[in-house]
């Protein structure tokens, strides 16, 4: 029997972050899907999966003591052997997941005897080098489990679709940098609609304030410049085997002139054909 090489997605990240919902979504998409693999397990996992299926997600987490080292060694191992891993890191911010623990009365894996904050450090610690090697890096604070779901079809549900997939993502800087930006690009320069009386109640996403937005002086040149240094910037993400990445628009708040910016950007970004799809972080937060 002749052995398939499997696309191989290893889900991991912050525990309560959603890693069982990402892998239920991938299964949903017809993935084989194993929970709580042992990292040292992975490669002869694929070797049997080969046998069967093309499609395989794992999920792993920090349960095992040589997790970084195991996890690292067996990845560089299966991209020796040509099999196609990307690794999905989940992340959350503290003040969630501590929500999240507490809803469901559960104490974290590696708290111990500490507090609940105290685990959820010392898994960040231990995730650190897995983080910043990640292939995709999603921020599910502000996400439901539904909203998750739609994020993992949206990046996995048509494997045949060639080039880079891009998420433009409009936020608020006075509600925290988003944690997977890859580019993070400022629209505060720009005059606030929120000082213009019959503009303030409105969104990015209201006419009225996308005209007022991008009818001020410099922004067209700024969308102008930034649309062709993205070009080159996701040409080279493409060379380098990078399959997405999260371009974050910001404003004081994220509700008016990052909305409209994000809204005009994507646009152009489909216009030279590349996948984008686009979310609001902060509209409604207020």
């Amino acid at each position: 029997m002749t052995t398939r090489q499997p696309s191989f997605v290893v889900i991991t990240g912050m525990s309560g972050a959603g890693r069982s919902t990402a892998a239920k979504a991938l299964e949903d998409l017809g993935w084989y899907v194993i929970d709580n693999l042992p990292p040292g397990m992975l490669s002869s996992l694929a070797e049997e999966a080969g046998k069967a299926t093309d499609r395989v997600a794992v999920v792993v987490d920090v349960r095992s003591l040589a997790f970084t080292t195991d996890l690292n060694a067996a990845i560089e191992e299966l991209d020796g052997r040509g099999v196609d891993v990307r690794v999905v890191f989940l992340e959350a911010g503290d003040e969630e997941l501590v929500r999240r623990f507490d809803s469901v009365r559960r104490p974290h894996p590696l708290q111990g005897d500490g507090r609940l904050v105290d685990g959820i450090n010392r898994e960040r610690g231990i995730l650190r080098e897995v983080r910043a090697n990640a292939d995709l890096v999603i921020d599910t604070s502000r996400l439901n489990v539904h909203e998750l779901r739609k994020k993992i079809a949206s990046y996995f549900g048509g494997e045949d679709r060639p080039g880079l997939k891009v998420t433009v993502v409009s936020f608020g800087y006075k509600y925290g940098l988003p944690v997977d930006a890859d580019i993070v690009i400022d629209c505060r320069f720009l005059p606030n609609p929120h000082w213009v009386p019959e503009l303030r109640p409105m969104t990015g996403l209201d006419a009225p304030v996308r005209e007022y937005v991008l009818n001020r002086p410099g922004a067209k040149e700024f969308l102008d410049g930034y649309e062709e240094v993205f070009g080159v910037v996701a040409a080279g993400y493409v060379r380098e085997g990078k399959e997405y990445a999260t371009l974050a628009v910001g404003c004081t708040g994220g509700k008016h002139r990052s909305v409209a910016v994000a809204e005009e950007l994507a646009a152009r970004l489909r216009e030279r054909g590349m996948d984008v799809q686009v979310t609001h972080r902060d509209v409604g937060r207020e």
